[in-house]
């Protein structure tokens, strides 16, 4: 008997991607990588990520440098990157990752929150960003999110993004301009929506018409880039705009 060929082992942070079913089918998956320097914290991302059907992390980075090359390598679609990270952060390894194909969504894992840095995310590109205080509750669902090429911002962010006014230039020409472009009437809009409310209880409620009221939606709907009323209730909801 011919000796069998042997199954060439991966490279030492990598996996190889499921392609294929044992009968031969086609398996479509989403593929991750996953950056952090501590590897309990990898390996308890990884166990999350993989009890979900059709998810994949198909490779892990232990600094930002090597965290780029893992995306040059594997092209995942969605890199998770701990902003803390050794060598390179991970906001700048986001954008050398971006930099490298935009089709790649990056979410950005952080232990705390400033302005300045939602704004260099934003700035940068980054589509997504949660607290690790919080992502046994948001991270699973911000990669529900990325995976259909939608943004997810942790509250305190999307507080921030819906909330704050273009001021010193520091938003202009950012890739994600919807964020911070949300009126005041909008965001009440928004809230009323959420609640339950249709256009013409809302009108009423904001001392609007009708018709005021379905224009101020539609602009809501565009700028978020959601079509449909049930996906802006969803949207709200899981940014933590109201209580379920």
């Amino acid at each position: 008997m011919g000796r069998q060929p042997q199954r060439r082992a991966a490279a030492p942070g990598m996996v190889h991607p499921r392609t294929v079913r044992e009968v031969g089918e086609a398996v479509s998956s989403l593929r991750i990588v996953v950056a952090d320097d501590h590897d309990l914290v990898r390996r308890g991302v990884r166990m999350l990520l993989e009890s979900h059907p059709g998810w994949q992390v198909c490779g892990e980075a232990r600094n930002g440098h090597e965290a780029v090359l893992r995306c040059q390598e594997l092209k995942p679609n969605i890199a998770i990157l701990d902003f803390n990270m050794p060598e390179l952060n991970g906001l700048e390894a986001a954008k050398q990752i971006l930099k490298l194909s935009l089709q790649i969504e990056t979410l950005i894992l952080s232990v705390d929150h400033s302005n300045q840095l939602i704004r260099d995310l934003l700035n940068a590109g980054v589509r997504g960003y949660i607290l690790k205080s919080d992502s046994d509750r948001d991270l699973v669902t911000a990669v529900e999110a990325l995976e259909n090429h939608r943004p997810f911002f942790a509250i305190c962010a999307t507080e921030l993004m819906l909330n704050s006014k273009r001021s010193n230039g520091d938003s202009a020409g950012s890739p994600i301009a919807w964020e911070e472009s949300l009126t005041s009437r909008e965001m009440e809009l928004l809230h009323l929506i959420a609640e339950g409310k249709n256009s013409r209880e809302a009108a009423s409620i904001l001392g609007i018409s009708t018709k005021t009221a379905d224009t101020h939606r539609a602009n809501l709907m565009r700028k978020l880039q959601i079509h449909s009323v049930t996906d802006l209730v969803r949207y709200a909801l899981r940014n933590h705009i109201v209580s379920p």
